[in-house]
């Protein structure tokens, strides 16, 4: 490991000096670029087609099923929702011959789908996925894998017992840039982990989860009762059909929608199976249209040492208030650097040996002794992989691993164990939050304490 730096911070020092020769030299800190891409992976001898099936044709599933197809030697055969007006839109976008109904157990008796999509609200993914593994179909379920902790074990074991592949809707396990993290991190670049922290924003009324209402969204077109089959009955309401995020019988809030996100990225780069301790505040400060959701959420968590890593600190931060929303990443902070992670891109930043221009600092600085005769020619203090333009997508290749997986009886890169361990954190945010207390969890054997 620590060999593995030394290359790094050499690779940097080269780099600084072709960067002494350039104008570069005189601005503050230079920065180094490289360029991340990935080679075909998925090519296999076994290039069986597979027949695949939708369950919930909203946005996600659309985008879901649209990446999906752009690999070869896959077909869409069969599409499911509630909501009559997507069974024909879907039949606009991708043909005729789609065999569409409102009943997910239609689409499992089939004998022309060899897996499904699941993109259905939150509170129908562990139901649906424990049907399509019992019918002997591969099955990828959008995150978050369940809606609350006490479904997570329940998918696990339909899974194991099944032996079809199962894949957890993550797509940025499958990124250029989570994957240069974990190496970076292993190499021991940015030294001993000690903290992390993640951001998502959003300021419009669409990331705010303020989905269109169709004219004709109505009991008519949507099968209400067996929407709300599995939960609170209530009378007919579009909002919360149209606009389940909001509500927490249907969703799982900012936190299971995009906190989950974040923890899947790190314990992908860190290995880590997740926090011991949770613990969230927030509030509604603007979206006040009937939700029951917070709009502004901070999580903190703690994750304790282990033989993978060290011990941490994580805070997360979600705003649909965000004047700027320009804070969408990951940063993983060590001992002798960090790094800002996103799908396509990582950036790290190196401690700089540099004196603080902090009055106070450089006296504490005078007083031991330390002083600058001269000007120094520094290496970059930042290093930035970013994907190739030719790359194709988290998204692509996430469903490229899935169907690799099932024509060689692989594995995945997110597995339902794997999946929960990533929900369960974000679950508990909300736990925390709605219940005003800290929530202790075992993230190794996957349980409350």
């Amino acid at each position: 490991m620590k060999q593995q730096r030394r290359n790094f911070l050499r690779k940097l020092g080269a780099t600084g000096a072709i960067a002494a020769l350039s104008p570069m030299v005189f601005t503050n800190e230079s920065i180094a670029k490289e360029f991340l891409n990935r080679h075909s992976i998925f090519d296999n001898q076994n290039n069986t087609t597979l027949r695949l099936a939708l369950i919930g044709a909203g946005i996600m599933g659309t985008e879901d099923t649209n990446s999906a197809l752009r690999h070869p030697n896959v077909e869409l055969v069969a599409v499911c929702d509630l909501y009559l007006g997507r069974l024909e839109s879907a039949k606009q976008k991708w043909g005729n011959h789609l065999f569409v109904t409102q009943d997910h157990k239609e689409i499992l008796k089939r004998k022309d789908v060899d897996a499904v999509i699941i993109a259905t609200p939150d509170h129908w993914h562990k139901q649906i996925s424990i049907d399509a593994l019992n019918a002997g179909k591969h099955v990828y379920c959008e995150k978050p894998m369940v809606h609350s902790v006490k479904e997570g074990m329940d998918v696990i074991n339909a899974w194991k017992k099944s032996g079809k592949v199962m894949v957890v809707g993550s797509q940025g396990l499958s990124s250029l840039g989570n994957e240069k993290a974990k190496e970076l991190l292993a190499a021991g670049v940015i030294g001993d982990l000690v903290y992390a922290e993640g951001f998502w924003a959003r300021m419009s009324p669409e990331g705010a989860w303020q989905y269109n209402v169709p004219k004709d969204g109505n009991e008519q077109t949507v099968d209400w009762k067996r929407y709300i089959s599995n939960t609170t009955n209530r009378d007919w309401d579009p909002l919360r059909f149209f606009r389940w995020r909001n509500y927490l019988d249907y969703g799982t809030g900012m936190s299971g929608d995009l906190f989950v996100h974040l923890f899947s990225s790190l314990h992908f780069i860190t290995n880590s199976y997740g926090p011991n301790k949770v613990s969230a505040m927030g509030g509604l400060r603007y979206w006040k249209d009937g939700r029951e959701v917070p709009d502004v959420l901070l999580g903190t968590f703690d994750y304790p040492k282990t033989e993978k890593h060290s011990g941490f600190n994580l805070s997360l931060r979600c705003n649909f208030v965000d004047g700027t929303s320009g804070t969408t990443y990951l940063r993983i902070v060590g001992t002798k650097g960090s790094m800002d992670v996103k799908w396509e891109e990582v950036v790290v930043k190196m401690n700089s040996n540099t004196m603080s221009d902090d009055p106070f600092l450089q006296e504490q600085a005078r007083l031991r002794g330390e002083t600058e005769t001269r000007a120094k020619i520094l290496p970059p203090r930042e290093q930035v992989y970013t994907a190739e333009r030719s790359w194709k997508g988290a998204h692509y290749d996430h469903f490229g691993n899935w169907f690799h997986a099932i024509r060689t009886g692989g594995k995945v890169a997110e597995d339902p164990v794997f999946g929960f361990r990533a929900a369960a954190p974000a679950l508990l945010c909300n736990d925390s939050y709605f219940q005003n207390k800290f929530i202790n969890w075992d993230p190794v054997n996957m349980k409350l304490i």
